[in-house]
């Protein structure tokens, strides 16, 4: 897909260009955990129509909250967004009910929760109250409530409760029925997501020569097996590839297959109930599990050993790799198929061409009657979405910040360094004035373009860009700015500055262009850059603060020696 965000950055557009954030990265792990375990609850409840008393009455004891506070929780739940920060729990007031314990005590209660109930001796609640007792007064602290011990004991993860008291063996029952697939009864209720390389040399943009294999994330309804995401990259596989999937996979497709050029039905939209990852570590990162979590997605990895829950969107990337194979530049499976055919003789798609094609690709899937259904997925999604609509999200950007990588920093006078690029923004005036007050600041970063930063504001409202110091830098992508820090450090330069870094930049890129009729490795480079971090750069709207404030009379003595101005050769009239 193209790059996201590669729009020039004026500091006058700020106020619209801010995203909202509601809680992600700024609440602390144990309140997170309350809202997500109130979402579970609550979620459905809603869902269900008119809440009666007996339903009512069972949320609350699910919960450990009153009645009250249950019906408090639906009507924050139905004037909300219907995300899991609409139910994070507020500052108390005193009043009853409410989170009152020292956070002192909260630490007993958690060390003792894991010490003691958490183990396989599976103490009671009882014997845990008597414990947590027994530290807080030898401590001096106050000592909880027994409710207030069964309350958190009804916040914890009931899985790893589970596994922790009882075992995998106990806790695989939660998961599944007897070691096999939970049933998918509806449309989004389960994605699998999965990345392959794709079975085709493809070329590049300007001279039409072989570049290599690009990487395809496919996102596929369990129910209906429609493609419900594609992402075609020339990186490899890694969570931002997924919120990349995810982020296509959200959002109304029309506006998509406009840009490519393509007239065919693609309706299919909406947020996933489970998504279902390879047991990899690089998806396992911060921003995609809090994401998830804040839209309702249940995140899950395929445990291993168990190939057969990402069986049905292998079956699928296996079918559009079988289409694949019909396309000129194909490598076919494996070296066997391939015989004397050769690939990169024949390679004559572009990776933008490749896209167009997939998405005519995915039409024609979509009308084939599928083997296992018996339905072709068009068919069945349709069938599916009588019962109510998938929600959709309407910001796109909004949408993927929640899932782009997490840096934290602090502000300095002249704004936020990161990886030796300074970013500034005149927007960041007002919080380097009480900067010493103010702690590290969460940074997201889109890998595919570094020349802005999205800062959440330090009261957590919103994000807001904030684009190179030096905005006559080119954008570039975090994979070009590695390489370039790389070939300084094998010339021997132990200190890497901003300038230094962007020339390398640039003679990198002049080398590329050279070679690129002749070297692979150079085209496919230069096609990455072309796809990821060539955005042009923005116009400068204000002036960047000095590095240093200069002593008195410094600037003027600077200027006397740089001689007397050039005059204008041309004076704009106005």
């Amino acid at each position: 897909m193209r790059p996201l965000f590669h729009s020039p950055v004026h500091d006058e557009a700020v106020g619209e260009d801010r995203v909202p954030e509601r809680g992600l990265l700024t609440v602390p792990d144990e309140v997170w955990t309350v809202a997500v375990r109130r979402a579970e609850v609550i979620g459905p409840l809603t869902a269900a129509g008119t809440a009666g008393e007996e339903a009512v009455d069972a949320a609350a004891a699910q919960l450990g909250v009153s009645r009250r506070q249950v019906y408090v929780l639906l009507r924050r739940w139905r004037e909300g967004r219907g995300v899991v920060s609409d139910l994070i729990p507020g500052r108390s007031s005193g009043g009853r009910g409410g989170q009152r314990l020292a956070a002192e005590v909260e630490e007993v209660i958690r060390e003792v929760l894991r010490k003691h109930y958490l183990t396989r001796q599976r103490k009671t609640t009882a014997a845990v109250h008597r414990e947590v007792t027994r530290v807080c007064r030898a401590h001096g602290l106050p000592v909880p409530s027994r409710g207030a011990i069964v309350r958190r004991i009804a916040g914890l993860d009931p899985r790893a409760e589970k596994t922790a008291r009882e075992g995998a063996d106990a806790a695989r029952a939660l998961e599944s029925a007897g070691g096999q697939v939970p049933p998918i009864t509806g449309v989004l209720e389960q994605v699998q997501i999965d990345h392959t390389v794709v079975d085709l040399i493809v070329v590049d943009e300007r001279h039409r020569l072989p570049v290599g294999r690009p990487y395809v994330t496919a996102g596929i309804d369990v129910f209906s097996r429609c493609i419900v995401g594609l992402v075609i990259t020339l990186e490899a596989p890694s969570a931002l590839s997924v919120g990349l999937c995810l982020a296509h996979m959200v959002t109304d497709k029309r506006a998509w297959l406009e840009r490519l050029g393509v007239e065919v039905p693609w309706p299919m939209a909406g947020k996933p109930g489970e998504l279902y990852l390879d047991n990899a570590a690089e998806f396992k990162s911060e921003a995609l599990r809090r994401g998830c979590e804040e839209h309702g997605i249940t995140l899950r990895y395929r445990p291993p050993g168990r190939p057969h829950y990402g069986g049905i969107v292998e079956r699928v990337i296996g079918t559009l790799m079988e289409m694949v194979h019909e396309l000129p530049g194909t490598t076919f499976s494996n070296p066997a198929q391939r015989g004397s055919y050769d690939s990169e003789a024949r390679a004559v798609l572009t990776v933008a061409e490749l896209e167009k094609w997939l998405a005519l690709a995915v039409a024609s899937y979509h009308g084939q009657v599928h083997g296992t259904t018996g339905q072709t997925p068009q068919a069945r999604w349709a069938a599916g979405i009588e019962h109510g609509t998938p929600t959709t999200v309407a910001n796109e950007t909004a949408f993927l910040v929640d899932f782009l990588p997490v840096i934290r920093r602090t502000l300095s006078r002249t704004g936020f360094v990161i990886d030796h690029v300074r970013y500034f923004s005149d927007a960041l005036k007002p919080w380097i004035a009480r900067r010493d007050r103010l702690d590290r600041f969460v940074i997201r970063r889109d890998p595919r373009d570094i020349s802005r930063i999205w800062v959440l504001a330090p009261d957590g409202a919103s994000y807001l860009p904030v684009p190179y110091r030096t905005l006559s830098h080119p954008a570039v992508s975090v994979w070009e700015h590695r390489a370039a820090v790389q070939r300084l450090r094998e010339q021997g330069r132990a200190q890497v500055d901003e300038e230094m870094l962007f020339r390398m930049v640039e003679q990198m890129r002049t080398l590329t262009n050279t070679a690129a009729s002749t070297t692979r490795k150079a085209r496919r480079d230069a096609e990455r850059r072309s796809r990821t971090g060539g955005a042009p750069p923005a116009e400068p709207a204000a002036a960047p603060p000095p590095d240093d404030i200069p002593p008195e009379g410094a600037s003027r003595g600077r200027a006397a020696d740089a001689g007397p101005a050039a005059p204008f050769e041309v004076i704009e009239q106005w």
